[in-house]
């Protein structure tokens, strides 16, 4: 490489370092749109699919410009230059079901925040939420209810894209439907009406409920196909003919459908009735994984929550019927941020790191119609870029080890 090449490199490198650290810390709502190009140099790239090794990233405005070796790259006279080494650039990680409006039931139960926390103090804590989860490299979450807090979710994602909060890309299901007299709070008297941390519906009128949902700004619909009724177990919920109803509603407003199904019946149900993914699914048998596959439903199976001693037996019949396994943890649960252990459990039911970053990455990308937008590093592609020290194809817990984080081009975090 000829010597002025590397003496442009070598000032730029220490001019980024300043340049970066001010962007990190000045990465307030007020950001906008950043023109300056940006070179990164990574000690490996994982692309989505697979890891590379010798190449370098061009960043444009929102898009990724370049993806390959530094010396095949015009690079502009203005670009920055950042070398990251012994690092892996890769995309945005995706987060499938998050609820950025809960926190965890260790500091309050979930009864109390649906039913005692004023929604102004869910939506300032949220706020939070978005941001943790952004700073530990996830740039795009769905987001599967908003638990008794209305249609937040969606004031919150155009407070995100208008730049006035920090957070990743959100696809919101904004109140969730549930048959009537199955979810909760619970455990009041009969005579009283007690608002619902879901919006309630039955026959007809779930027609009526999934299009004001929609018309209200739900990028997906999401349904418990079962649920604990009264008596504490899980079982189904609606019937088939009501679930076909909402996902051919749904359908027709070109909005994907999200099943909470944790039965071998919910399950059933709502696969023949055409959602596209089913969350949770505890109780999943070779049978209904078999179903799934044939009819290209993908599990989302929070590994993090729920039956901790029935999960392991579940992954192994699904990852045995060839079952698209996308990664989503029910962060809220447990705390926003701490989103990787939902896929450090992946590996331990015996997913290896690379098809859990499959999963996180274009796999999830896909599920949810953005495969040609985000999930990959490839030329053309939105510029949601993480770097993490390591090689977390070999060690899945490098991605607690985050350098940088970029969404549509704008740093949120990185080297300083």
């Amino acid at each position: 490489m000829p010597k002025h090449i590397l003496l442009f490199f070598f000032l730029c490198g220490g001019c980024l370092a300043g340049w970066w650290s001010s962007n990190i810390t000045q990465a307030q709502p007020a950001q906008s749109k950043n023109d300056t190009a940006i070179l990164l140099k990574p000690a490996r790239l994982f692309d989505g699919e697979q890891i590379r090794e010798g190449l370098a990233v061009l960043i444009r405005n929102d898009k990724i410009q370049t993806v390959a070796p530094l010396a095949e790259i015009q690079i502009p006279a203005d670009a920055k230059f950042m070398e990251l080494p012994n690092a892996t650039l890769l995309p945005g990680l995706i987060e499938m079901h998050s609820h950025v409006l809960l926190h965890p039931y260790s500091e309050t139960p979930w009864n109390d925040q649906v039913a005692r926390e004023h929604l102004s103090l869910r939506v300032a804590r949220a706020t939070n939420h978005l941001r943790n989860t952004l700073l530990a490299g996830f740039t795009t979450i769905r987001d599967l209810g908003t638990e008794g807090a209305d249609y937040a979710d969606v004031g919150l994602k155009q407070a995100i894209e208008q730049g006035i909060i920090v957070g990743p890309r959100m696809l919101v299901t904004t109140r969730a439907i549930v048959a009537t007299g199955s979810y909760a709070p619970k455990g009041y008297a009969t005579e009283w009406n007690v608002p619902q941390g879901a919006e309630e519906a039955d026959g007809e009128n779930l027609i009526r409920i999934v299009r004001s949902q929609i018309g209200k700004g739900a990028d997906w619909i999401k349904v418990y196909a079962d649920y604990r009724w009264a008596k504490g177990k899980a079982a189904p919920t609606f019937s088939l003919e009501e679930l076909k109803l909402i996902v051919e509603t749904a359908k027709s407003a070109n909005i994907p459908v999200a099943a909470h199904a944790s039965t071998v019946e919910g399950m059933r149900r709502a696969t023949l009735a055409g959602v596209e993914t089913i969350e949770h699914g505890d109780e999943g048998t070779p049978e209904v994984f078999k179903l799934m596959k044939e009819r290209g439903v993908a599990l989302c199976p929070t590994l993090s929550v729920g039956n901790q001693t029935r999960k392991p037996e579940m992954m192994k019949a699904a990852l045995a019927a060839g079952v698209i396994i996308a990664a989503g943890s029910d962060v809220g649960v447990f705390a926003h941020g701490d989103n990787v252990r939902e896929l450090e459990a992946m590996v331990k039911v015996g997913m290896t790191s690379l098809e859990v970053l499959r999963s996180a990455t274009s796999v999830n990308a896909r599920v949810l119609h953005l495969g040609e937008q985000i999930g990959f590093v490839k030329a053309g592609w939105r510029a949601d870029v993480i770097a993490v020290e390591g090689d977390p194809t070999r060690e899945v817990s490098a991605l607690r080890k985050v350098k940088f984080v970029m969404k549509n081009g704008i740093p949120f975090k990185g080297a300083e």
